[in-house]
């Protein structure tokens, strides 16, 4: 039936080709095994603010499921920010000093084994010949201890000073972090623990995740955020997974959607395999603006991407493919989150250099936060120049209805179960502090 079907919609020759490039059904060999007790364990962590420096925001604030895991906004606002959402803005009583530089990314199937690199430039990756099989920025004693590579990524938000740390003098894991002292005893990591471990709410959780263990690490709350999000937003019940299960059919524009995607619009040549996405890295000319990536003593607000990990000039303004599960729901696009409308930034991508010249500054959705000069890098020539001149791609086109029906099969890949909730909200945390809902 589905074979005649899409022979009927486009050929049967489109449909065969197209057929040859279907991921296989996604099945639990996939994923990684869970400790239930550390999951719930993750779950309190994980939208308690008692891990930032100053007690007032958490992972949730910006990965939130009312958002689809991210948080509804280009770029972020995190320490010092008041909200949630688009609703989130900047107060005179603890002004953020700048934007987080790029988009929230979603958060579906990182426990899945085949995410081996993570972060939009890709800066921490599995390597089993570095300390700790890990790749990062950091150093080798950094590593030692995580799980994985998901407990790993948790380590840089809450060093941030703009995400969760807090600026230099306001707290104690500000001022750790500050002076570099990250692991050991006294360091930043040292400190966030001990919050942890001396709330009475944590113990009867920590005792269940980690049986028999003497001491509780700031690595195990690692593994422990890890095992919730891999267990809470796993991504694998959709229409278009049921599709490839034989559980179920698309409907006529999805499927044709689905054909052009895997065939001739040529959108699986990045967004392959089981969840959308080669792990590569590719300059698609996506927007900028904001602060740009640079170190504190840099005056520049251009983010060149993969080149930041690896120095080299062909990596230039090269980020990684997003995995496209759920893609529907997680507006806005893009590792600026340029585009709020998925079939907007379709056509992007078919002509990032037009895209470019049509970009319109006023459709970005930015929490409020004055005396920033959010678009100094799109006013500059020289380096708009130099973010066209790397793009990877060249123009296509597609015909309006096939970038509906492209939107159509997107559709497919949304998934009710992982957007819901699983374990969801909790009503409360071990701290006492707010919950974000």
């Amino acid at each position: 039936m589905r074979r005649f079907l899409w022979g009927a919609i486009l050929g049967a020759g489109s449909a065969v080709a197209a057929m040859a490039q279907m991921p296989d059904p996604v099945t639990d060999a996939d994923y990684m095994p869970l400790d239930p007790a550390q999951v719930r364990l993750g779950q309190m962590l994980f939208y308690d603010p008692i891990l930032s420096g100053n007690r007032n925001i958490s992972c949730a604030t910006c990965h939130h499921p009312k958002f689809a895991t991210a948080d509804g906004v280009a770029l972020s606002l995190g320490e010092g920010g008041v909200g949630l959402g688009p609703e989130r803005h900047a107060t005179a009583q603890n002004t953020p000093e700048q934007r987080i530089p790029r988009h929230a990314p979603a958060l579906f199937n990182l426990g899945a084994r085949e995410f081996t690199r993570l972060f939009h430039d890709g800066r921490i990756e599995v390597d089993p010949d570095k300390p700790g099989g890990l790749r990062t920025p950091m150093g080798a004693e950094m590593t030692a201890g995580f799980a994985n590579l998901l407990s790993a990524q948790t380590m840089f938000p809450v060093l941030s000073a703009d995400e969760m740390a807090g600026h230099y003098s306001e707290n104690d894991v500000s001022q750790a972090v500050r002076q570099g002292r990250i692991t050991g005893p006294g360091g930043a990591w040292d400190l966030l623990s001990a919050r942890v471990v001396e709330t009475p709410g944590y113990a009867p959780l920590l005792a269940a995740a980690f049986p028999g263990q003497e001491r509780v690490d700031f690595t195990d709350i690692s593994d422990a955020i890890a095992a919730f999000v891999a267990f809470e937003w796993r991504s694998d019940t959709s229409a278009f997974d049921a599709y490839l299960r034989g559980q179920g059919d698309l409907s006529p524009q999805a499927t044709r959607g689905m054909t052009l995607f895997y065939g001739s619009a040529g959108c699986a040549a990045c967004h392959s395999g089981p969840f959308q996405t080669d792990h590569g890295y590719h300059a698609m000319g996506v927007p900028q603006f904001g602060p740009g990536k640079a170190a504190r003593f840099e005056d520049h607000a251009r983010d060149t991407g993969r080149m930041r990990v690896t120095g080299k000039a062909e990596d230039a303004y090269a980020f990684r493919t997003p995995s496209l599960r759920n893609v529907a729901d997680t507006a806005p696009y893009g590792h600026t989150g340029s585009h709020a409308d998925l079939a907007g930034f379709i056509v992007a991508h078919l002509d990032p250099q037009r895209a470019l010249d049509l970009f319109e500054p006023s459709t970005v959705t930015l929490p409020v936060m004055a005396g920033l000069d959010d678009w100094r890098y799109i006013g500059d020539p020289a380096e708009q120049a130099r973010l066209r001149a790397a793009v990877s791609v060249q123009p296509r086109e597609l015909a309006e209805d096939d970038v509906a029906a492209l939107v159509a099969f997107l559709g497919s890949l949304s998934d009710p179960e992982a957007l819901g909730d699983r374990l969801g909200v909790p009503d409360a945390v071990p701290s006492g502090l707010p919950v974000d809902r």
